[in-house]
C-alpha cells in the first residue's frame, strides 16, 4: 500500500493551495493509499538555520514529527505557490531545518560527492502561479522548481519528481478552479 505525504507550503489557510492539497488527499484515499499531511504554517519551529551546518540546532518536536512522516512516506507531494520566483519563506525554512547532512544526505569525507539518503521515494511538485506555466519555464527558468526538484529532492535521492503548474490563479474563476481540482483529484487517485 502506497504511503503518501502531502506537504502544504502555503502560509494562508484560505488559499487555493489548501483546496489542492485536500483534493489530492481525497483522490489518494479513494485509491486505498495511506495519506498524511504536513501543513508547514501550522508547525511550531524557527525556520532560520542560524548556524548553517557549522553547529546543529536541535529540532523542535513538530520538525521531529515531520521528519518521521517524511521517512515513512513512499511518495511526497509538495503543494506551494511561487512567490518572487521561489518558495514561500516558511517552506524554504522547513527545508533548511530538516533536509540536513546525516538525515537527507551525507557528505563523503575529503570528497565532492555525497550519499543520497532518501533513495526509493518519489515526488510530485504542484505549484500555483500568477502566470502561465510555460511562461515561468521559458522566461524565468523555473527557479522554484530547480531549487526544490533538482537542488533538494533529487540531491537527496528522491526520483522521479513530477511537476505540475496550476495557473493563472489571480484571474481564474470558479469553473477553471473546479477543472483544476478535478485534475488534482485524478493525480491523487493515480498516486502521481
Amino acid at each position: 500500500m502506497k504511503k503518501i505525504l502531502i506537504i502544504n507550503g502555503h502560509p494562508n489557510s484560505d488559499s487555493f493551495n489548501f483546496a489542492i492539497a485536500d483534493e489530492y488527499k481525497k483522490g489518494a484515499l479513494a485509491s486505498g493509499a495511506i495519506v498524511e499531511i504536513i501543513t508547514i504554517a501550522s508547525l511550531n519551529f524557527n525556520p532560520n538555520l542560524k548556524f548553517g551546518y557549522q553547529k546543529r540546532t536541535e529540532l523542535e518536536p513538530d520538525l521531529l514529527e515531520s521528519w518521521e512522516k517524511i521517512k515513512k512516506a513512499n511518495h511526497l507531494v509538495w503543494v506551494h505557490p511561487v512567490w518572487w520566483g521561489g518558495l514561500p519563506a516558511i517552506t524554504k525554512g522547513f527545508i533548511d531545518r530538516l533536509f540536513l547532512p546525516g538525515m537527507a544526505f551525507q557528505y563523503r569525507g575529503n570528497s565532492v560527492w555525497w550519499d543520497k539518503l532518501l533513495k526509493g521515494k518519489t515526488a510530485h511538485i504542484i505549484t500555483t502561479l500568477d502566470q502561465p506555466g510555460w511562461y515561468y519555464r521559458l522566461f524565468f527558468g523555473r527557479p522554484s522548481v530547480n531549487q526544490l526538484k533538482k537542488s533538494t529532492l533529487e540531491f537527496c535521492g528522491v526520483k522521479p519528481v513530477k511537476v505540475s503548474y496550476i495557473g493563472i490563479i489571480k484571474s481564474s474563476g470558479d469553473l477553471q478552479r473546479t477543472k483544476w481540482l478535478e485534475k488534482i483529484y485524478k493525480f491523487g487517485l493515480k498516486n502521481k
